[in-house]
C-alpha cells in the first residue's frame, strides 16, 4: 500500500491545542432547516420595503466609489445618527460621544469583554438568559458565573446581590427583554444589582436591550446617566428587520467608547455596512410600524396559547417561550413534522417561538393545536 492509499486519520477539534476551556463545548447556532415555516431564531419576518432597498442601493454606490480607501474608522456620521435615533426612541439624550458600533451586538459584547473581562477575571450572567455571554466569556478567557432566577424567569434580586457579593464579577450581564425567555426587567432591579456591583467590585454592568423596541416598558436607557460603569447594548437585526447587516451598537458614558477602542481591530466596520445602517436610520419610522405590527402578533400568540392551556411566560420581546412539556425536544419534533420550526433552547420543559407574520402565526397555532389533540387524546 502506498502513502496514497493509507486511510487518513480524521482530525477532531480535541485533537488540535485548543484552550481547555473550549474543550467540549459546542458553538452557537440554531438549526436552519427547510421548512415552510421558521420561527426559530427571533427574525423580523418583514422584507425591508423597496424604498429603503433603493435607498440602500444608493448610498452601497456612493461608498463604492472609494472602496479602494479604509472605511472611516470611527462611523462618525453612523454614530451620530444612531445616538439621534436613541434620543428620540429611548427617552434619554446621547451624543456621538456616547455611542459606539460593530459588527452586530456580539461584537459590541466581545469588545466589552476584551476591555473589562479576560484572564483572571469573571463575569456573571442570570440564566437561562442568552447563550451567547457565557460563550464569548470563554471566547475571551473570561470566567463564567451563572446567577439565580426565580421560577418564573424574573431576577431574584437578593439572590443576585448575594452572588455578586460573594464572586466579585467584573462584568455584570442583565438582559432585558431576557432571552430565550422574553422577561423584562424593571429599573428598580438593575439599579440594585449596579449597586451591589459597584460595592462588591467596582465592575462594569452590561444591561442587553437587543429586543428593547419590542418592551411594554420604557427603555433602561436613562439610567446610564451618571453611571459611567453601565453600559447599554442594543443591535439593528430585530427591530430594524436587518439581521443580515450585522450592526450593533452601545450606549454609555464616553469613557467606555474610549476604552473600547483599545481592543477594536482597524476599520472594523466596512464602508458598505456604515452605508446599509445609515440607509435604514432614515426609514425608521417605517421600520417601527413593522415593530407595533409584531407585537401585537406576539400578543395574540401569547393569549392563543394559554387558552390552549399551555404555560406561557409573559413576553416583552418578539418571541414567547411556552410549556410546559414532559420532553420538549419530542414536542419540538410534532411541531417541526407540521411543518413548522421552532426553537429547543434546552430549558427544560419549555420552547420558544418568534412573533412571525400573521400567516406563520397562525400555522403555528394550528400545530400547536394539533400537538394538543395528540397529548390529550
Amino acid at each position: 500500500m502506498t502513502n496514497s492509499d493509507t486511510p487518513r486519520k480524521t482530525t477532531r477539534i480535541d485533537d488540535l491545542p485548543i484552550r481547555e476551556e473550549l474543550r467540549g463545548k459546542s458553538p452557537y447556532g440554531a438549526p436552519q432547516l427547510d421548512v415552510p415555516v421558521r420561527l426559530n431564531t427571533n427574525e423580523n419576518p418583514y422584507p425591508l420595503p423597496e424604498a429603503l432597498v433603493d435607498r440602500i442601493a444608493e448610498r452601497v454606490r456612493e461608498a463604492a466609489r472609494d472602496l479602494n480607501r479604509y472605511p472611516d474608522r470611527d462611523a462618525v456620521e453612523l454614530r451620530t445618527e444612531l445616538a439621534r435615533y436613541l434620543t428620540r426612541t429611548a427617552g434619554h439624550e446621547v451624543s456621538l460621544a456616547n455611542v459606539w458600533a460593530a459588527n452586530g451586538s456580539n461584537e459590541v459584547l466581545q469588545q466589552l469583554l476584551q476591555t473589562f473581562g479576560g484572564p483572571g477575571r469573571t463575569a456573571i450572567g442570570f440564566e437561562p438568559s442568552y447563550s451567547m455571554h457565557a460563550l464569548i466569556a470563554r471566547g475571551t478567557g473570561t470566567g463564567w458565573i451563572s446567577g439565580p432566577r426565580n421560577e418564573d424567569f424574573t431576577i431574584d434580586v437578593a439572590a443576585a446581590e448575594k452572588a455578586i457579593a460573594e464572586h466579585r464579577p467584573d462584568v455584570v450581564f442583565i438582559t432585558s427583554p431576557n432571552n430565550p425567555t422574553g422577561t423584562a426587567v424593571d429599573a428598580g432591579t438593575v439599579l440594585a444589582l449596579h449597586d451591589a456591583a459597584q460595592a462588591a467590585g467596582p465592575s462594569m454592568v452590561v444591561v442587553d436591550e437587543a429586543y428593547g423596541e419590542f418592551s411594554h416598558h420604557a427603555s433602561l436607557l436613562p439610567l446610564i446617566e451618571g453611571r459611567p460603569n453601565m453600559v447599554l447594548s442594543r443591535t439593528m437585526s430585530k427591530a430594524f428587520g436587518a439581521a443580515g447587516l450585522r450592526l450593533g451598537y452601545l450606549a454609555a458614558d464616553p469613557a467606555v467608547v474610549d476604552a473600547v477602542q483599545l481592543v477594536r481591530l482597524p476599520y472594523h466596520l466596512s464602508s458598505v455596512t456604515q452605508a446599509t445602517a445609515l440607509a435604514a436610520l432614515e426609514h425608521t419610522d417605517t421600520l417601527l410600524g413593522y415593530v407595533a405590527q409584531l407585537k401585537d402578533e406576539r400578543d395574540r400568540i401569547v393569549t392563543e396559547l394559554r387558552a390552549l392551556g399551555f404555560d406561557v411566560t409573559d413576553s416583552d420581546a418578539n418571541f414567547v417561550q411556552f410549556g410546559r412539556f414532559a420532553d420538549s425536544h419530542t414536542a419540538w419534533q410534532r411541531i417541526l413534522d407540521r411543518g413548522v420550526l421552532v426553537r429547543d433552547n434546552g430549558v427544560p420543559g419549555w420552547l420558544r417561538v418568534s412573533a412571525g407574520t400573521p400567516a406563520e402565526n397562525d400555522a403555528f397555532l394550528d400545530a400547536v393545536r394539533e400537538l394538543k389533540k395528540e397529548h390529550d387524546a
